[in-house]
C-alpha cells in the first residue's frame, strides 16, 4: 500500500487536494481536502438581509447567478412573496444561461482536454482528438470560446452585467425587456443553438432530446464517423477507455427541482435510490465530524453553523459533510435527469450506475433541453407588464432558497432578528459531491467514485483520477463558501 497526494488541479475552480491510498495499481481509499477557508456565512451575521443580493453572488464568479437566485429566494421565502409571470421568466432565462455556459465550458474547456494529454499519443483516435480538443489551442475551445461570449451577451441584456448581477430581487427581475429586445434575445440563442447543432452534436437539438435509451444513444453514435460531432466524439472515447465502468459513486440522486414558471418545474424534485420518492428537506444535515469546523453532531442547516477550527482532531477539510437523512447523495446534472426522468439517463444509470460517461452525457442532453426551453420563456415574454413587484422584508423570521446550479443543488437558509440575519448557512452542490466522511465513517460521493480508480505505473496525477473529479465539474470555492 502506498500513499499520493494529488493536487493541486489544473482547469478546477479553486483549491483541491486528494489523498489516495493505492494498492496493486489502484486507488483502495480516498479522503478529499478543500484546503481554502472563506468564512461568507461569517461575513452575512448581522448584515441588512438585503446585503445577502450584494455578498453572496461573489462567493463565485463563475456561478454567482446560482447564489443570486438562491439569496432572492430565501428573502422571497422571508417575505411571503411571489414574482409575477414576467420576473420568473426573466429570472429562469438569467439562471439557464449561465448553467447553459456553465456546461459548455466543462466540456470544452475543462473535461476534453485531458484526452489530448501526452498519456493518450499512441491510442490510434490521438490524432485527430489531440488537434481538436487541447487546450486553449485546440480547434474546439477555440471556436467555443467566442460561441460562449456571444451567449453570455444575453446575460448583459437581462441582468445588466455578469458575474454578480444585482437584477435577481425577491420580488423577480429589475431589468425589464423591451420588444425590440426579444428579438435580440432570439437571435442570440438561435446562433448558439447553430453552434451546437453544427459543432457539438451535429444533429438536431430535438433529435439528441428524443434519444430515449443506451441503445438508443449507442445506434445515434455509430450512425455516423466519430469525429462528426464533438458528443459522438465523447461517446467514441468513452467506449475505448471504458469511462462507463470509471467512478461509479453512491447511486443515490437529489434533485431540489429547477426553473419554476406558473407552479411548474421544468426539472422536477425529488429523490432517485431504486426508484423515486419526495424530497423532505427536513432531514438535511451537515456533519463535521471530519471538517476544521467545531461541533460534532449532524444538524440541520437551520441550527447549525460555521465556526472553523484548524487544530480540531480528525479534520482534514473545509467542507462539511451533507447528508440526506444520513445518507451521502449525488447532485449535479445527471442527478437533475435522473429525478426529472429523462428516459435516456434512467436507462443509462439502469446498465451502469453513475460514472464518468454518464454525467458528461447529462450535462450536454441537459444543454439542449436548456436552450429549447429558453427559446419559449422568450417568446412567452410580455413588454409592459411587471416584471418585479415591491418587497418589503419583515424584521423577524426565516426563509429557504433552494436551486439548482450548473453542478447541483444549492441551498440558502436565513434566520433575521431584530432587522439583522442572525444566521446564515449554505450548501453548495460541491459540498454534497466533495464532503469528506460523516462521523459514521462514510465517505463523500467522489472520495467513494474514486475507490478502484487505475494509477499507471509512475503517474503523480492519474489520469483517471483527473477524469473521475472532472466528471463531477467542482466548484471548488462554492464548496468553502
Amino acid at each position: 500500500m502506498s500513499q499520493l497526494i494529488v493536487g493541486p488541479f489544473n482547469r478546477v475552480e479553486g483549491d483541491l487536494e486528494v489523498r489516495l491510498d493505492i494498492d496493486r495499481g489502484q486507488v483502495r481509499s480516498a479522503r478529499v481536502n478543500s484546503p481554502l477557508y472563506r468564512g461568507f456565512e461569517q461575513i452575512l451575521h448581522g448584515k441588512d438581509p438585503l446585503d445577502t443580493l450584494v455578498i453572496a453572488p461573489r462567493i463565485c464568479g463563475i456561478c454567482s447567478v446560482s447564489q443570486s437566485t438562491a439569496a432572492a429566494q430565501a428573502l422571497a421565502d422571508l417575505a411571503g412573496r411571489a414574482m409575477p409571470p414576467n420576473g420568473e421568466l426573466a429570472c429562469n432565462l438569467v439562471l439557464a444561461c449561465e448553467n447553459l455556459a456553465d456546461h459548455f465550458s466543462h466540456f470544452y474547456l475543462f473535461f476534453m482536454p485531458d484526452f489530448a494529454r501526452a498519456v493518450y499519443a499512441s491510442e490510434p483516435w490521438s490524432d485527430w482528438v489531440e488537434p481538436r480538443f487541447r487546450a486553449i489551442t485546440g480547434s474546439a475551445p477555440r471556436a467555443a470560446m467566442p460561441a460562449r461570449t456571444e451567449l453570455l451577451h444575453l446575460m448583459g441584456m437581462l441582468a445588466g452585467k455578469w458575474p454578480h448581477s444585482l437584477s435577481l430581487q425577491p420580488g423577480g427581475s429589475s431589468k425589464p425587456v423591451q420588444q425590440q429586445e426579444r428579438l435580440r434575445l432570439l437571435a442570440i440563442l438561435s446562433a448558439f443553438r447553430g453552434f451546437l447543432e453544427r459543432q457539438t452534436f451535429a444533429d438536431r437539438l430535438e433529435a439528441v432530446v428524443a434519444l430515449d435509451s443506451a441503445e438508443a444513444l449507442a445506434a445515434w453514435a455509430d450512425a455516423a464517423p466519430p469525429h462528426q460531432g464533438d458528443l459522438r466524439a465523447f461517446l467514441h472515447l468513452a467506449e475505448a477507455l471504458r469511462l462507463d465502468q470509471l467512478g461509479h459513486g453512491v447511486d443515490r440522486f437529489m434533485s431540489y427541482g429547477s426553473l419554476p414558471l406558473g407552479g411548474e418545474l421544468l426539472f422536477q424534485r425529488g429523490l432517485w435510490y431504486r426508484g423515486l420518492a419526495a424530497l423532505d428537506e427536513a432531514v438535511i444535515s451537515e456533519d463535521p465530524s471530519h471538517s476544521w469546523m467545531q461541533g460534532g453532531e449532524p444538524l440541520h442547516p437551520t441550527r447549525g453553523s460555521t465556526v472553523p477550527d484548524a487544530d480540531k482532531i480528525g479534520g482534514y477539510s473545509w467542507c462539511k459533510a451533507p447528508r440526506l437523512a444520513g445518507e451521502p447523495v449525488e447532485v449535479g446534472a445527471l442527478a437533475r435527469q435522473m429525478v426529472d426522468g429523462h428516459p435516456l439517463i434512467r436507462d443509462l444509470v439502469k446498465t451502469s450506475g453513475g460514472n464518468v460517461r454518464n454525467r458528461v452525457v447529462a450535462r450536454l442532453l441537459e444543454s439542449a433541453r436548456l436552450v429549447i426551453a429558453m427559446e419559449a420563456w422568450v417568446r412567452s415574454l410580455r413588454p409592459g407588464e411587471p416584471f418585479c413587484e415591491r418587497t418589503v422584508l419583515p424584521d423577524e423570521g426565516a426563509g429557504v432558497g433552494l436551486a439548482e446550479a450548473a453542478r447541483g443543488s444549492l441551498g440558502h437558509w436565513l434566520q433575521v432578528r431584530h432587522g439583522r440575519i442572525l444566521n446564515y448557512q449554505i450548501i453548495a452542490p460541491t459540498t454534497w459531491n466533495f464532503s469528506p466522511r460523516d462521523g459514521q465513517g462514510t465517505p463523500g460521493p467522489l472520495e467513494q467514485a474514486l475507490v478502484g480508480a487505475p494509477v499507471r505505473v509512475g503517474e503523480q496525477t492519474p489520469v483517471a483520477v483527473q477524469h473521475i473529479v472532472r466528471s463531477f465539474d467542482p466548484c471548488m470555492v462554492c464548496t468553502v463558501h
